[in-house]
């Protein structure tokens, strides 16, 4: 019987201790929840107001696009107006160009080198002087044409690189690109509309020289090519190559001081060689301290120099030059290429009036010039923009005799 009552007493004791586990357990997971159930509405809250943030930044940032998109349209519409604005301005002045009595600065023939059989004698008398000063003169040149301004321009096609160089033969209809501004190959077509019609330089005949050209100052004048040799520490050479029989028939040494250019805004053209109705000519510069342009008359048999003149032209600035008549027109333009103007003109014959000197202005297109070369016959220019062919069709009229 005892044993049976301490029997009872243990279970009851065992029991209450369970009930008092169970019941630890119970509140423990119940302040866990309770705490779970905490962190959820706090979770829930921020993230309340995270989305109504959300809400508000994207309504800030629409109405932040709409007005960018609005100060869009508006810049775009004031860079069209712009655009028109500066098309008008440009119309204007080519319209003032042609009705205004051009400006430009005009030098006189300044003698500096001439052969021994022109030197003057110093016994002779200031009017025997005169004389075969003026005798000098109708020597150098017989044409009295001079350019009055640009009246049409023919955009060709785009081919090669952005500077370069593209003439047609005077005598002939052929018609030879030189693309970038040095090399020993160029290339021929047989005429103005072959080139046309070409895709690229296919379909022309290409011509290895013997030696390098440097710069795009060449020059094909009857059947021949003359272009500027130039190595490291050597001396300018002007070579004659016959396009016909594909030999070099005259070398001409052209002692300059260092490596100057002729023109200070396309520094590959160490020398340009011109041709017009009175022959050939070089324009260069005879030092890099040299300000000003210098103008050679050569014998295009023999590639005698026959008489130098300084232009008094600047280098500064210039982009290209061009000869019409033994008139030397210099091109010049600014380093962000703008428009292109004939801006100094020097006459070798001291035909040309300062009031009658042309301000002529190109139409403005791709870039700047790399090349401007004259075609006596067609009365033209070739023109190389940015990679882009032109030709300008000039019109001329009388030099007034001073």
């Amino acid at each position: 019987m005892k044993l049976l009552f301490a029997l009872l007493i243990s279970t009851a004791r065992t029991f209450t201790g369970a009930q008092y586990y169970y019941q630890g357990l119970m509140d423990y997971l119940e302040n866990r929840l309770l705490a779970i159930e905490d962190r959820m509405q706090l979770w829930h809250e921020q993230s309340h107001r995270y989305h109504t943030e959300m809400k508000d930044f994207k309504k800030l940032t629409a109405e932040a696009m709409d007005g960018l998109k609005n100060h869009h349209s508006m810049l775009f519409k004031d860079l069209e107006g712009a655009a028109a604005r500066v098309d008008r301005v440009e119309q204007e002045m080519d319209y003032v160009e042609t009705q205004m009595s051009p400006r430009a600065c005009t030098n006189r023939a300044d003698k500096v080198v001439e052969q021994d059989a022109w030197e003057l004698e110093e016994s002779r008398g200031e009017e025997e002087e005169e004389e075969e000063w003026e005798e000098l003169q109708s020597r150098v040149s017989d044409c009295v044409e001079i350019i009055s301004g640009i009246r049409s321009v023919k955009i060709m096609k785009r081919v090669g690189s952005p500077k370069g160089m593209w003439t047609r033969d005077p005598r002939s209809s052929k018609v030879y690109i030189f693309n970038g501004t040095s090399g020993n190959t160029i290339y021929q077509f047989k005429s103005l509309l072959d080139f046309s019609r070409s895709l690229g330089v296919t379909g022309s005949r290409s011509i290895r020289l013997p030696s390098e050209w440097s710069g795009p100052g060449s020059a094909v004048y009857n059947g021949y090519l003359y272009y500027i040799k130039q190595e490291a520490e050597a001396d300018m050479q002007v070579v004659k190559y016959d396009l016909l029989s594909g030999s070099v028939t005259e070398t001409a040494m052209f002692p300059v001081e260092g490596r100057a250019t002729v023109y200070n805004l396309n520094p590959e053209t160490v020398a340009d060689l011109a041709a017009d109705d009175g022959g050939l000519w070089l324009l260069y510069a005879p030092s890099d301290s040299e300000p000003t342009i210098s103008l050679a008359k050569m014998d295009a048999a023999t590639l005698d120099i026959e008489q130098i003149w300084d232009t008094r032209c600047p280098r500064e600035n210039a982009e290209a030059a061009f000869v019409v008549c033994g008139t030397v027109y210099v091109v010049y333009n600014t380093r962000l290429a703008s428009r292109s103007r004939v801006q100094c003109v020097f006459d070798v014959n001291d035909m040309v009036l300062s009031e009658e000197a042309p301000l002529i202005y190109f139409p403005r297109r791709y870039g700047a010039h790399a090349s401007l070369k004259y075609n006596p016959e067609e009365k033209q220019l070739y023109g190389w923009d940015d990679g882009y062919q032109i030709i300008y069709r000039l019109t001329m009229k009388r030099k007034l005799l001073a």
